[in-house]
């Protein structure tokens, strides 16, 4: 099949492009280029790529594919917070966009990169898919805006279904610091402490980029039929975890580092627990392989492995501070579009 990929240089893309390939997909990749010096380690199997932002996608960069698997997106609801008009832009009307295009170019399948953030503050039960849409952030209100709209223009010929992943966690070449578990890994190996902010109560549910890439290569291939315009939370039940049991997670990984919840920020509004059984039943054979545990030593190992330091940490595998310090050289304008750089095939 031959796949168009967004967000192909970013952290779960960098994850992704590799899986397709090995599953024998014809991969092109499409990315702006916003953070594909975020490398951490060896880079990622090489795939052939669109340079071009997604909200300046055109026609033809459509023409020719049987599915696009659409990540990129800004992920980073303090980014979202900060600037909620660049947000939506980005996330929700250049992603409908790009859904309406590819269907003009006759795209059959269009898997769409969602979130269990969608959810909110579900309290203590388990939510399945059916579950009340409560966004607390631009970021997943932006999400449940595509989903609604993508729906919208489904048809026989254009099967569109939504991904709701749960936080990731895990290694990926284009890391991500600013992430739950990735974060409180580094900041174990890098101070000896765990901190935790808030009272460590809320609910998470976490799901290793790997997991997500697997979800992602099933997906493309199940009956359309079953996945048709449906929305599939991505993880496992046993990765349902409290901030407390992801801090402690961390700290066992870390040797000789200690957990310290402060709650000097109060509880975190944020709190829910998921129900996966869906995608379990859709995607035949789709078992998560990655505990939270297991994420935590994989990312130690290999922050050891490959001489993170706090500098990198905190600035180039740091979302906002990435994309701030590019701003502040004059490569971003304030729309975080690259200065002086066009579209074109690399």
């Amino acid at each position: 099949m031959r796949v168009l990929l967004t967000g192909h240089r970013g952290y779960l893309g960098s994850v992704m492009a590799p899986c397709l390939l090995a599953a024998g997909h014809d991969v092109v990749g499409l990315d702006s280029g916003l953070f594909a010096g975020c490398i951490l380690g060896p880079d990622s199997a090489e795939v052939p790529s669109i340079r071009a932002d997604i909200r300046d996608v055109t026609p033809s960069h459509l023409v020719g594919f049987d599915a696009v698997i659409h990540l990129a997106a800004l992920s980073n609801d303090p980014l979202g917070s900060l600037a909620p008009e660049i947000t939506f832009d980005i996330n929700h009307h250049a992603s409908v966009h790009l859904a309406r295009l590819a269907k003009d170019a006759g795209v059959q399948r269009f898997l769409y990169a969602s979130t269990c953030s969608v959810y909110g503050s579900a309290g203590e039960d388990l939510v399945t898919e059916s579950a009340p849409l409560r966004p607390l952030t631009p970021y997943a209100e932006s999400k449940v805006r595509v989903e609604e709209d993508v729906t919208a223009i489904a048809d026989s010929g254009f099967s569109p279904v939504f991904l709701r992943n749960a936080t990731a966690f895990g290694f990926s070449p284009c890391l991500r610091a600013d992430i739950v578990l990735n974060n409180l890994v580094g900041v174990a190996m890098l101070t000896g402490t765990v901190r935790v902010l808030s009272d460590g109560t809320p609910w998470r549910p976490l799901v290793h980029a790997r997991d997500i890439a697997a979800a992602f290569c099933a997906a493309l291939v199940a009956p359309v039929d079953v996945i048709h315009c449906r929305a599939y939370n991505v993880g496992t039940e046993d990765n349902n975890v409290t901030v407390a049991q992801i801090a402690e997670a961390a700290a066992t990984a870390v040797p000789n580092s200690t957990v310290d919840v402060t709650g000097e920020t109060g509880p975190d509004p944020r709190s829910y627990r998921v129900d996966f059984s869906a995608i379990r039943t859709a995607l035949e054979g789709y078992v998560p392989q990655w505990t939270v545990v297991a994420g935590a030593v994989e990312l130690y190992e290999n922050y050891v492995r490959w001489g993170l330091t706090e500098e990198l940490f905190t600035t180039r595998f740091t979302r906002l501070a990435h994309l701030r310090a590019l701003q502040t050289a004059g490569r971003l304008d304030a729309s975080l579009r690259f200065q002086r750089v066009g579209a074109g095939r690399d």
